[in-house]
Parts: C-alpha cells; structure tokens; sequence
C-alpha cells in the first residue's frame, strides 16, 4: 500500500510536469514577454521541493490505512496493484481534465495578468500623483499661512487707519463751520427753531476748538475767526431779544407770567450765554431781578392795600378782653363797642379757612369784594395774600432754577434777590397789624395757615421760603401769646363783686372761655401744638377759680352748687362739640362736673330725709362696730321716721323735682341730677330696709307700715321726667 501510494504521488508529479510542458509548449505562440515564460509557482504542492519531507508519507499512509474505503477494500481482498492502477487512471483522467480546463482559460488569465500589470502601473501613477499633491498642498499651506499673516496685519493697518479717520473725522467735523449755521445765525429769527438748532451746534463748536486748543491743534487757528464773528452775532441778537421780553413785563396791566413761560422755551440762549459772554450773561440776569423785583413789591403792595379794604370793620381791641364786664361804659369819645363781644371768642365758620378746600381756593379780588359788599376776618385776608405769595414764589424758584441754570445756595440767593423786597414789605405790614390786634382766634388760625402753607411748599420742593415762614411765625406766636396772656390776666384780675347782679345760670365770662377753649382746642388738633396746650392750661385754671370765686358771692352752699354745675355743664357742652372726649379739658370739667352734681344731690336730699340719711348712716356704723344692740333704744326714732317717710314722700319728690328743673338751664343736666336723686333715694330706703331687718329691730310693730321697696321704684319712675 506504501508503495502503491508513493506510486501514485511520483505519478502524479509526472503528470503535473508534463502538463505544465504542454502549457508552456501551447503558451509559447501567445507571446514572448518575460512574464509569461516565468515557471509556475506551486509552492506547497511542489513534490520536488526541498521542503517536502519524506519522513510524512508513513504518517499518511497509517492515516490512509485508517480510511474506512480502505479498511473496506483490504477486508474484501481487492488487489491493491489493480486498485491503485485504477486510482491513477482515475487521476489522470482528473488531471488531464483540469489540464484542458486550464488551456482553456489560459487567455483569462493571461488577460487578467495584463490587467493586474496594468492597475499596478496604473496606481504606481496614481501614487506619483498624490505624492506630487501632497508636496503640493504642504506648499499651499505654507502660503495660506503667509496670506493670514499678511491679512491679519493689513486689519491692524486698516483698524488703525479707520480709528484716525474717525478721530480725524471728529476733528474736522468739530472744526468745519458748515454754511447753513452762518446762515442761520447771521439771518433767522431767535425765535426760528433752526436758530435755537444752529445755536447748539455754534455752543459745541466752540467747545470742541477751545479743548483743542488747549491740546495745542494748529487747525484750530483756522476757524477761531469765523466763530468768534458768529459768537458775537448771536450774543447780540440773544441780548436784545431777552432784554425786550423783560421789559415787556414792566408794561401796564400786563401779565408778567406769559412773557416769562415763553421765555422758558428759549433757555438754552442763556446757557450760552453763560458759556460763551459771561458779562453778558450777567447784565441780563440783573435786569431781569431789578424788574422783576419792582413788579412784585408794586403788585402786592397795591393788592395788600386793597385787601385791608375788605375786612371786617368792626374788629378786637383792646378792651376786648374774656374777663372784661359786657356793662363796662367807654367815654363819651371813644369809638363804639362791638355789637357782642362774645363774638371774639367764638370760632363759628372761620374754621374752614384752614380746611383743605380752602386753603387752596382762588385768592380774593377786591374790587369784586368791594361790589359786592362782601367783608372778611383777618385769616381770610391773610390766607388770600399768602397764598399769593406762595404760588408766585414757588413757579419764581422753579423758574429761576431752570432758566438761569442754579440751585441749592445758588438759586436761593437769587430768588431772595428778586423776591426779598416783597418778602420784607410783606413782613413789616403783619409787624404793623399785629401791633393792634387783639383776635386770638385770628392770630391762632393765621398759624396754622402758615404751618400749612409750609408744608406746601416742601412738597412742591421749593425750599427758598423756609426762611420767611420762620419770620412769620416769629411774628405770630408772641402776638398769640400774649393776647391769650392778656385774657388770663383779664379773668383773673376780675371781681366777683363789680359783676352786678349774680344769679346761677352760666356766666358769660365761662361761656367766653368754654367757645375761646373749644376753638382754639379743635384748631390744635390738626397740627398738635405742645405751647398752646400750656396756655390753655393756664386759661383753665384761671377761669376753674373765676368760677370758684363768683360761686362764692352766693349765701346758700345749693345756689352755690347749682351755679357750679350749670357753668362746667355748659363748658363741658361747648367743648365736647370741637374738642375730642378724650382731651384734657373735657377730662377736667367733666370730673369737676360729677363731684359737684354728686354733692348738689345730696345737698337736695338732705331736707326732706335728712332725719332718714342720718339714721341709716348711723346705724350701719354700729353695725359694722359690732354694737347692733344699741339699735334696740332707737325704736321711736325709727317708728317716727317710718311713719314720716310713709306720709311725705311723694309731696317731697314732687318739690324736689321741680326745684331742679327750675335751677338748671339745661333740661338734659336737670333730668340727669333728678334720675341720680331718685336713684339714691331708693338705694337710701333700701338700706334703711337692711338696717330694720337686724334681730333688734324686727319686730318693732311700726315695719308693717313701710312701703315695699318695688312699690316705692314704681312710684318714682312716675316722676322722672320726658323731654
């Protein structure tokens, strides 16, 4: 089998050669080129190589033994010779076979030999190309990077060139005088809007050369001329037009405000002004406060003449006083007294000069006041004129500070200039007025108009009058003082005794005092006032002890009491009408009030159960001592005061009643003092009820005869009276 195997293989080695031969014999015609007559290469198939190792055939022919078609062939007794001829016809016929298919498709491959040669040189060329593009674009970035270099320093140049364009552009702009300002400047009206247009522009040239010059640029040189010729031009036409619209305010019955709001449109003329010729600027600004300094003074020295025309002709003096008798006789030349003097101390409708409607209502026209007979207190007049003074000096400082461009100590100075003539005639008309008046309620109300007014002018932050409003005050509150000092003086120096006749209803000085009170007490409350608080306190005490003082002119401690009551019922009235519940004065009468009426009812109780007080009062004293015992020795007493309460009772209630309601003059007050007399006449009968249920009076014989406590309240409620 070995040997039939190696056979084969030589075999077939044979075959190969010989097949090969005839490629090469066949071949040969096809061409002469050397790649077609180079050997095959067989590599591993090559039997005659080196490489081929005889040492393996045994390990194949083993293997081959182990093949089951020869397993199955040796047991079947198969001649291997035959077999193995048989095997190699068989594979020559392969070969020769794979021969043929290989000459036929010899030209195939010869083709696709030529076609691989021809790719190969094909992408050798390609090669050679990319190679040259490579070096190429290596080349080409080289020259990008130059490029970006150059365009990177060619920004630089043009970021430069651009930036001293612009400078230079800003220069030239500044310094070129383009015709239409010469134009406009030399030719158009002031009031032309393109003038105020060109004028802005001339202000900023002008600033721009003079920076310039100061950083020492030569073309500067070259235009300073042609603006300096225009500069003066518009000076001179600003001059004259401002100059002619302030003097326009100095025509007759002219309305200085219209000339002076229009002269706010053109307030940039004096910003140039003020940049370009101060000297210039300042003659204006003199002109302007001299005039308007006249036409205030002559304004309101003529309205305040006029205004005083209006007032009441019929105003406080000197005698005029709380504590002055309404008796007392002038002489024979002296000049009518008011129609009643307790008109100075009521507040009425004046009140409503301070009300916020008021305050801010149109001022007062004389002449109009004057057709139509109207005439007005001094707070009226006062209010009228400040209020005046108040509008004009607030749109004065607005004005001032936007048109001539100042503030703060600035703008203050100048409104002084121009206001401080009118402010000091003003101020010397109150001094003088002051002088004689004695209205308390006026003087107190011009006050708190002041107060007011102020507050105003803050909020419209016009602070130039803070300084007047001090004056003022200053004025007023010394005068309020001592005017009210007067009055205190006046109640307290009074004498019960040169009064004339006293009887006890409300006196007429109390009731001055509780109107003067409750006015200046409800005018106070709306701006709290700590000084007039203290005066006023020292009123009250003044007139507490004028009460005291005439009460006592009375022989009787009930007229006494019934006079105390109806005065601090009164001024507890009047006051609690204006004042609030809870002031000081109110609080003060109102406790004087209740302990003198708590006195007056028992002082009414006393005659007819005086005998029944006393008892009890006793009584409940020895039992509280612990010597109820002694009770037992008061059986008499107490069947007599039994009997006489059954029997008069009601005849005093009745008497008691009436007495009341003829004493005090307010049915209100004497209804109450009669409710509080009946209310402690039943607690008194219900003690005396208490007392006469201990052991040592219960059975006294005479308790069968007392009235039933709810009977006796039945009774009384009869007599309580309905208004």
């Amino acid at each position: 089998m070995a040997a039939a195997a190696t056979m084969a293989a030589a075999a077939r080695e044979l075959v190969l050669r010989a097949g090969a031969s005839d490629v090469e014999e066949e071949e040969g015609p096809l061409g002469s080129g050397p790649d077609l007559q180079e050997p095959l290469q067989l590599g591993v198939l090559d039997l005659t190589s080196d490489e081929f190792i005889l040492d393996e055939v045994d390990v194949h022919i083993q293997a081959n033994l182990e093949d089951e078609l020869v397993k199955e062939a040796l047991k079947t007794g198969v001649d291997l010779r035959h077999y193995s001829k048989q095997v190699e016809l068989e594979l020559q016929q392969i070969e020769q076979k794979s021969i043929r298919d290989y000459i036929q498709e010899s030209e195939n491959i010869a083709s696709l030999h030529n076609q691989i040669t021809a790719c190969d040189a094909v992408l050798e060329r390609m090669e050679q190309m990319l190679g040259a593009f490579q070096s190429d674009l290596s080349s080409i970035s080289s020259e990008i990077r130059t490029l970006q270099e150059q365009s990177g320093a060619m920004n630089i140049r043009l970021r430069n060139r651009q930036a001293v364009r612009g400078k230079l552009g800003e220069l030239v702009d500044g310094l070129v005088v383009p015709t239409a300002l010469v134009t406009a400047i030399l030719e158009a009206p002031v009031t032309e809007p393109r003038f105020l247009e060109q004028l802005q522009e001339l202000d900023a040239k002008a600033a721009a050369v003079r920076e310039q010059e100061a950083r020492g640029t030569a073309a500067c040189a070259d235009v300073r001329g042609v603006l300096d010729r225009l500069r003066v031009k518009a000076v001179t036409k600003i001059r004259e037009f401002i100059l002619q619209k302030i003097y326009s305010f100095r025509k007759p019955m002219t309305n200085y405000q219209i000339p002076q709001t229009a002269l706010l449109k053109y307030r940039f003329f004096y910003q140039f002004l003020l940049g370009n010729e101060r000297a210039t600027a300042k003659e204006i600004r003199d002109e302007y406060v001299e005039t308007l300094s006249k036409i205030y003074l002559s304004y309101y020295r003529s309205y305040l003449g006029r205004l005083m025309k209006v007032q009441y002709e019929e105003v406080a003096e000197k005698d005029d006083l709380m504590g002055v008798e309404d008796t007392a006789k002038k002489g024979f030349f002296s000049k009518p007294s008011l129609r009643s003097r307790n008109t100075i101390f009521t507040l009425g409708t004046r009140g409503s000069v301070i009300s916020p409607t008021e305050l801010e209502a149109p001022i007062l026209v004389p002449h109009t006041a004057q057709r139509g007979e109207q005439r007005y207190p001094f707070e009226a007049l006062f209010r009228s004129q400040h209020y005046a003074l108040l509008d004009n000096s607030c749109r004065e400082y607005l004005f001032i500070c936007e048109f001539f461009v100042v503030s703060g100590t600035a703008a203050h100075d100048l409104f002084h200039a121009v206001m401080g003539r009118t402010l000091s005639m003003t101020l010397k008309h109150l001094e003088s007025y002051l002088a004689d008046c004695y209205d308390a309620i006026a003087v107190f109300l011009c006050i708190h108009i002041v107060l007011r007014f102020r507050n105003i002018a803050t909020k419209r932050d016009v602070p130039a009058l803070d300084r007047y409003w001090e004056q003022v005050l200053a004025l007023l509150w010394p005068r309020f003082e001592l005017i009210l000092e007067m009055n205190v003086q006046s109640v307290r120096s009074t004498d019960p005794q040169r009064l004339g006749g006293l009887d006890t209803r409300p006196h007429y000085i109390t009731r001055r005092y509780a109107e003067f009170s409750s006015a200046l007490v409800s005018i106070n409350q709306t701006i709290p006032n700590e000084r007039t608080m203290q005066l006023l306190g020292q009123l009250q005490v003044e007139v507490e002890n004028f009460v005291l003082r005439v009460a006592a002119e009375f022989s009787s401690r009930k007229e006494q009491l019934v006079f105390l009551i109806n005065n601090y019922d009164m001024m507890l009235g009047v006051l609690m009408e204006r004042a609030a519940d809870d002031s000081k004065e109110v609080e003060g009468f109102q406790q004087l009030l209740n302990a003198r009426t708590q006195e007056f009812i028992e002082e009414l109780l006393s005659p007819p159960f005086g005998g029944l007080v006393a008892f009890v009062k006793e009584a409940e004293a020895l039992i509280e001592r612990g010597q109820a015992e002694r009770l037992r020795g008061e059986e008499a007493r107490v069947t007599q005061l039994i009997r006489g309460f059954g029997s008069s009772w009601k005849s005093s209630v009745e008497s008691l009643s009436q007495d009341v309601m003829r004493s005090f003059t307010n049915f209100r007050n004497g209804t109450s003092i009669i409710q509080g007399a009946l209310t402690q006449l039943i607690q008194l009968y219900h003690r005396f009820h208490r007392v006469l249920s201990q052991p040592q009076l219960r059975a006294l014989p005479a308790r069968a005869e007392l009235i039933n406590i709810h009977h006796l309240m039945v009774e009384l409620k009869k007599h309580k009276p309905n208004f």
